[in-house]
């Protein structure tokens, strides 16, 4: 693909913004857009072109990546009025990188392939430090030939791309990953708590389970800050809660019972009702806090 095409980056928050630099450092031409006019100054100092408006993006660049919060959000950028659908080229690549519906992933795609635009489901999982590494894992959905058009750019942005098959893909694959995330999480706050109660070392507790099966990303980045009591967002809870909810509804609709990822999303539930909804994911521990009544803050009460 050549870098000089004009690439639309809309939506610049946490994740965004990252992933948005990396494409500016491989020399591609990016115009960014934000509801949020100063998320876009970062970007616009290290080299990027600003647009005015949705309508600017669509009539201006051949690729538009959207990365958004929830899945009415990118169909409004997308199908809504003055959305991408109104103004951009026939021949115009779509690049949807937030999570959202699989099944409203598969609507906007028809809807955008009537227009003759080409549609990507590609959501990302790593976190904020992956993006700005440019190594986050990248799940991609729609025309193969599309994805591997498109695949320079994804390359900027992940170390991991990988085309799962048509429209919608993409994003049930990213709900499989959330499950196992969440999980995750949750058996951490459980074993954690269980040691806890009988004052075992918590920091020599995770050396000994990240070298062993019970191993993993979560165990190496999420259990040393529980420990530390910090429950500041990379990922937040509303966020998590979301995407949850659109593994139960898909899995409600396909007659898959999911009962662990159903209690989990109960736990996170609980911690929304006590205003931890900005909080990141693994503020599930101060769930365990408040039912063991115990701090799992290293050396806490």
């Amino acid at each position: 693909m050549s870098q000089n095409q004009n690439i639309g980056f809309i939506g610049l928050g946490t994740m965004g913004a990252p992933m948005a630099k990396q494409i500016l450092k491989k020399g591609f031409s990016l115009f960014v857009y934000d509801i949020c006019h100063e998320a876009m100054e970062p970007l616009l100092e290290a080299g990027a072109k600003k647009a005015k408006s949705i309508r600017d993006i669509a009539e201006t660049c051949n690729i538009i990546i959207t990365m958004l919060p929830d899945t009415p959000d990118v169909k409004k950028v997308l199908l809504g009025e003055n959305g991408v659908i109104e103004y951009a080229k026939k021949g115009t690549t779509v690049i949807d990188m937030s999570t959202i519906s699989p099944s409203v992933t598969e609507e906007i795609a028809e809807k955008l392939e009537k227009k003759g635009i080409n549609m990507l489901d590609a959501p990302v999982s790593g976190g904020p430090k992956m993006a700005e590494e440019g190594n986050l894992s990248i799940m991609v959905g729609g025309q193969k030939e599309v994805f591997e058009k498109c695949l320079p750019i994804l390359e900027c942005m992940g170390k991991t791309i990988v085309y799962m098959g048509s429209h919608g893909s993409g994003q049930i694959v990213k709900l499989c990953n959330q499950i196992i995330c969440v999980l995750n999480i949750q058996a951490i706050c459980e074993a954690l708590s269980l040691a806890r109660s009988k004052n075992i070392d918590l920091p020599k507790v995770i050396e000994a389970l990240k070298g062993g099966a019970a191993g993993s990303w979560m165990m190496e980045n999420m259990a040393p800050r529980i420990i530390k009591g910090d429950a500041s967002a990379g990922f937040k809870i509303r966020l998590q809660v979301k995407d949850i909810r659109l593994a139960l509804e898909l899995a409600e609709k396909e007659k898959v019972p999911l009962p662990a990822t159903s209690l989990v999303k109960n736990l996170y539930l609980e911690a929304m009702a006590h205003g931890e909804e900005n909080n990141g994911n693994q503020a599930l521990f101060r769930v365990y806090e408040r039912l063991t009544g115990r701090s799992l803050k290293y050396g806490g009460d």
